[in-house]
């Protein structure tokens, strides 16, 4: 499912374009540009050379989106410096902050602290996720498919369930990036309280969001609402 939430740290390129309000107010999300740090990509003479894999880092990811997978791209120091909304909220649960580029590329340090994982340029690798605490797997595929000495990190936590694609949520009910957000949590099964204390924000806030979803949705009560949602997973 192709994820709304796409971000870029400001120092991944040079060009970026801001597509709307992060789900908590004031923050800001960036759709990622994928230029070079120093000089754009047109400058560069072998910028035709890698222009497959700019493409192919981008379909990888937008097949990440779409199954509701989590995913960082690295740079060469293995910092963060691209996301999805999947990937915040599957470090979350875990209980790391992860708004920004640098929470998350503490939380996914802490993540792998025990296991051994090199992330090659280039390279995809997955951190499958048993259960919190729990040591992860970490699968590595062969192959270049990411551009610029970046690498990318798919999340797979076996415990989270499978979401609506936020965009038909958008679409079918007229769901703001807050209620969407909260929607797509509540069908992975957490409650209530838990993404208030996660999100840092009051119950009041949460409960006034979760009213209006029951409004927009028709539906009356929690239950209802994610039983709704799973039957709308399927859709593109």
């Amino acid at each position: 499912m192709a994820m709304i939430e796409r971000h870029s740290d400001a120092v991944a390129g040079k060009r970026n374009v801001t597509i709307g309000a992060k789900y908590n107010p004031g923050a800001q999300m960036m759709r990622p540009s994928y230029a070079y740090h120093s000089i754009g990509a047109s400058e560069r003479p072998d910028a035709g050379a890698d222009e497959p894999r700019r493409r192919s880092l981008e379909s990888v990811t937008g097949m990440l989106d779409r199954i509701g997978c989590g995913y960082l791209v690295l740079n060469r120091e293995r910092k963060v410096i691209e996301w999805n909304a999947a990937a915040q909220t599957t470090l979350e649960r875990q209980g790391e902050p992860a708004d920004t580029a640098s929470e998350l590329s503490v939380a996914l340090k802490r993540l792998i602290a025990n296991v051994p994982a090199h992330f090659l340029p280039g390279s995809l690798s997955w951190v499958v996720i048993r259960s919190r605490g729990d040591r992860p797997v970490v699968l590595k595929e062969n192959g270049l498919i990411a551009p610029d000495g970046t690498s990318i990190v798919a999340l797979l936590d076996r415990e989270s369930r499978s979401g609506p694609n936020p965009q038909t949520l958008q679409r079918m009910f007229g769901l703001t990036s807050a209620e969407t957000h909260l929607a797509l949590r509540l069908a992975q099964g957490d409650a209530p309280l838990e993404i208030a204390r996660s999100w840092r924000l009051s119950r009041t806030t949460i409960r006034s969001q979760l009213a209006s979803l029951f409004a927009k949705t028709e539906t009356r009560r929690q239950a209802e609402l994610v039983a709704l949602l799973g039957r709308i997973s399927v859709l593109p």
